[in-house]
């Protein structure tokens, strides 16, 4: 039986699919395809021309007047038998883009990051040859911008469940659907660049080119932009910023769920007024040996020309951090996940920061702590423990840095992002756009009293501006906030007993340190921190925000009388006219809505299509396979608990073998604090333990799957990997905005010699991934995962532990081999190398004198061809 699923979009469609909808529908079939073959000729003749002057191969361009526009479509997802079919209407009536899910990888159905469009909620569908049909190029990616982050998070997780996930050894595990998954990530951000456009000869030694960059002060003004490709993909781009070559950006882009990884590049683009916009550079880093899970941060080089050019024309200051886990079956976690549920969430938070030194974990032990809803819980423990032990004055009473005060940072921006919109999105948004500049600092602006009453006058009528948008918006508080604030408020009043006049006011101010301190004043100082805005504000309008925000701070304070300057007297008639509201604010803020509510209202068009996709999901997910059920994300916040154990696994391994943990000295008599911190020893030793076994299972499936490959017999044999010194870099990657005008899907080192080709061999097989017997063909799947090298092979029996770990943390050498900067350890140095390296295995190509080397490397090699 046949279902149908409904929902209505904004769909972006480009200039050529546009043209292509254009077509009268009137004409023979004959005359209309010969009419289509002439225009697809003359179509690609004239692409092939403008694609090159285009920002992407897409025709995504910045103004609104480019290449592409957004439309009303209605998407109709028809599940049958055997598959299921995406139909795309534009008009409600012409049919814009059928698309095969069963023939689509997980990673083709993902977010789309904002910088893209410049909209929210957007989901990007990426397809090859045969996976779809339609009007105009069936190639093109295509994306959809749904009406809300719950309606997108509910499509992306439906759309994802009737696709394949990027599951190995399928044949070797029928239960669990496989040996395990795998996720990627990349994190980039792009902080500023210097003298761009200034071209020079690319120096092998980072010395030189620090004194190549010195000498190169003649930098030209220009307004400059970045485009982040991923293995050719455009997935976002940078502001403009005018600047005489060195211009700021500060922008984060963070991809996740990412394909098998190629290339990152980074194309800087010259923009004119009257002309289009021209490549100054290309940052290229190959991701395939890119360092996994610590952030690399320097000065890249910006090649000018083709990717093999020896000119450079300046540097992007660069911060890459790439990710690439292998996911086990949940099961696997069952040990690690009930010794993490042992404690408080946030107590293990702290011992990881404090004993390992561990970064960019606490956002997975959270989503793990809110899939299981006790995060709240544990945040009001935590504050019952700081309050009932601070020995400070209650005037810095939650002003530290500790991991209370950090955890609920991540809380008000995991719940209040909406909340945080509705209160100062569109005031600074409309600041920026009208470049409002203010200042009353007599010495910075350096004229008479009348000028400096001016900017005073003018601050005032934004901070009005700014405080009537968060008075109003005060209801929206999201009820995890308010009952949040609500236990602080309250264990305040009780702790400090408030009765007396000094401490009146103390319970408001615990309240105002998180909302304001740690949440609405910061995105009032750094905007773009927050996705409130595309990029860095203008000096100027930084120094606006900054006064406004010192002031709503103050207000928040409920301490009117901070502004002494006479000048400031507007400000100081400001808070003190606002002081009241203020309370009022912070009093329902603090305060869960128990309102009476009205009667039940009726489920709407929206909310029953809604309902019955979650009913059809939940029943996909039970009969699907263990692996592809997990692969599934959890709504309403698309968390994956495998993934986020996974990299706490990951991450602790990975530190306690950097940091050298000792481990915990056995219990004896030595009072009451030493017995408190030898039991804090043994649950975090137990935690460590636990993290190592989930290591070991991750190895012997991982050999396991490269023991028993699944041979094909269309396969050819694995030839042996010239061996490479490990003090050779690696060559530049072959593909390049430059020199490839489509930027397809094709792999990054397609020009390089390989022992193999791993699309010919799936294109040409007729046997399916999992079933010895014949099948018809499988649907495209993508590229195998390279090794990580943070996985050493099987112990054998007669080899301890230690030992083991000795020979792994040699075997971990080749982590240096990538592509970086020349300001860091590992310079980017372009020489030419005799023999071809082959990129996606240089990490295992290195030389290694023992067996236990030799028995990695082809054990590695097998995985690179073998799911």
């Amino acid at each position: 039986m046949e279902r149908e699923f409904y929902v209505s979009v904004e769909l972006y469609v480009s200039a050529k699919a546009a043209a292509a909808l254009k077509k009268p529908p009137t004409k023979k079939a004959a005359d209309k395809r010969d009419h289509n073959a002439r225009a697809a000729s003359s179509s690609g003749d004239a692409a092939q021309k403008k694609v090159k002057e285009k920002t992407s191969w897409l025709g995504i361009g910045r103004s609104p007047t480019g290449a592409g526009q957004w439309r009303p479509a209605r998407c109709k997802l028809v599940e049958e038998e055997e598959g299921c079919l995406l139909n795309i209407y534009v008009d409600d009536t012409i049919l814009y883009r059928s698309i095969y899910m069963y023939l689509l990888n997980h990673t083709d159905i993902r977010a789309v990051h904002r910088s893209l469009f410049e909209r929210r909620n957007c989901i990007g569908i990426f397809s090859v040859a045969g996976q779809m049909r339609g009007a105009g190029p069936t190639t093109e990616p295509l994306y959809v911008q749904f009406e809300d982050d719950e309606t997108a998070n509910t499509w992306l997780a439906f759309l994802r469940s009737y696709a394949m996930p990027e599951v190995y050894g399928r044949w070797l595990s029928p239960d669990d659907g496989g040996l395990y998954r795998m996720w990627r990530q990349v994190d980039l951000s792009c902080i500023q660049g210097r003298n761009l456009g200034v071209t020079r000869p690319l120096a092998d030694e980072p010395a030189l080119a620090d004194q190549d960059a010195k000498q190169d002060a003649d930098a030209i003004d220009m307004d400059v932009f970045c485009e982040v490709f991923v293995n050719g993909t455009l997935c976002g781009r940078t502001t403009v910023k005018k600047g005489i070559g060195s211009p700021d950006w500060h922008e984060r882009f963070v991809l996740p769920d990412l394909p098998p990884f190629e290339n990152l590049e980074i194309v800087v683009w010259r923009e004119k007024r009257l002309t289009k916009p021209i490549v100054i550079g290309t940052v290229v880093i190959v991701l395939v040996n890119f360092r996994r899970g610590e952030a690399v941060e320097g000065w890249f080089p910006v090649l000018h020309g083709s990717q093999a050019s020896s000119t450079q024309a300046g540097e992007m200051r660069l911060k890459v951090r790439v990710d690439e886990e292998i996911i086990l079956p949940c099961q696997v976690y069952a040990k690690l996940l009930r010794t993490l549920h042992s404690r408080n969430h946030l107590d293990w938070m702290r011992e990881l920061e404090t004993k390992l030194k561990t970064k960019n974990v606490n956002s997975n032990i959270m989503s793990i702590a809110i899939a299981k809803n006790v995060l709240l819980e544990n945040i009001m423990e935590l504050a019952d423990r700081e309050v009932d032990g601070t020995l400070t004055s209650h005037n810095t009473l939650f002003r530290g840095n500790t991991v209370f005060t950090k955890t609920v940072e991540l809380y008000m921006s995991w719940y209040g992002m909406p909340f945080l919109e509705a209160s100062v999105g569109a005031t600074i948004r409309r600041l920026c756009s009208e470049k409002v500049a203010i200042e009353v600092d007599p010495v910075r602006l350096g004229k008479g009293p009348k000028s400096i009453e001016r900017n005073v006058e003018l601050l005032v009528t934004w901070c009005k501006e700014f405080w009537d948008h968060i008075y109003d918006a005060r209801t929206q508080c999201p009820p995890e906030l308010r009952r949040m604030f609500e236990h602080i408020r309250k264990l305040v009043e009780s702790r400090y007993r408030v009765r007396d006049e000094q401490n009146r006011e103390l319970p408001w101010q615990s309240v105002s340190a998180f909302c304001f301190l740690r949440f609405i004043v910061p995105a009032i100082l750094h905007p773009h921190l927050f996705g409130l805005l595309p990029g860095l504000p203008d000096a100027p309008i930084q120094r606006s925000l900054t006064l406004i925000a010192k002031v709503i701070q103050s207000l928040a304070n409920l301490n009117p009388n901070v502004q002494k300057e006479e000048y400031m007297r507007g400000v100081k008639d400001f808070m003190k006219d606002s002081l009241q509201a203020m309370i009022d604010y912070i009093v329902v803020v603090s305060t869960p809505d128990t309102g009476s509510k009205g009667p039940s209202m009726p489920l709407t068009s929206d909310k029953h299509e809604r309902l019955r996709i979650m009913n059809a999901l939940h029943q996909r997910s039970a009969n699907a396979p263990i692996l592809h059920r997990e692969a599934i994300p959890l709504l309403p916040y698309l968390l994956d608990i495998p993934r986020h154990l996974a990299v706490i696994t990951s991450v602790v391994v990975r530190y306690s073998r950097t940091q050298n943990h000792p481990p915990p000295k056995p219990i004896g008599g030595g009072g009451t604090n030493n017995n408190a911190n030898n039991a804090d020893d043994r649950f975090f030793a137990d935690f460590c333990s636990r993290c190592l076994e989930v290591e070991e299972q991750a190895l012997f499936r991982v050999s396991k799957l490269a023991a028993k490959p699944r041979r094909q017999h269309s396969e050819p044999a694995i030839f042996p990997l010239p061996r490479m010194p490990a003090q050779i870099p690696l060559p530049p990657s072959p593909s390049s905005p430059l020199k490839s005008p489509i930027r397809g899907r094709k792999s990054s080192c397609a020009t390089s010699p390989r022992p193999r080709s791993r699309k010919s061999s799936r294109a040409s097989s007729n046997h399916g991934p999992d079933s010895p017997t014949r099948s018809p063909p499988a649907p495209p799947r993508p590229s195998l995962p390279e090794p990580r090298s943070f996985f050493q092979p099987p112990p054998s029996p007669l080899s301890s532990p230690i030992a083991e770990d000795e020979r792994s943390r040699r075997a971990r050498a080749p982590l240096g081999h990538h592509p970086r900067s020349t300001s860091t350890d590992s310079p980017f140095a372009r020489r030419r190398v005799g023999d071809p390296l082959l990129s996606p295995t240089s990490e295992t190509s290195v030389e290694l004198g023992d067996d236990a080397g030799k028995r990695r490397r082809n054990i590695f090699r097998s995985i690179l061809t073998r799911r």
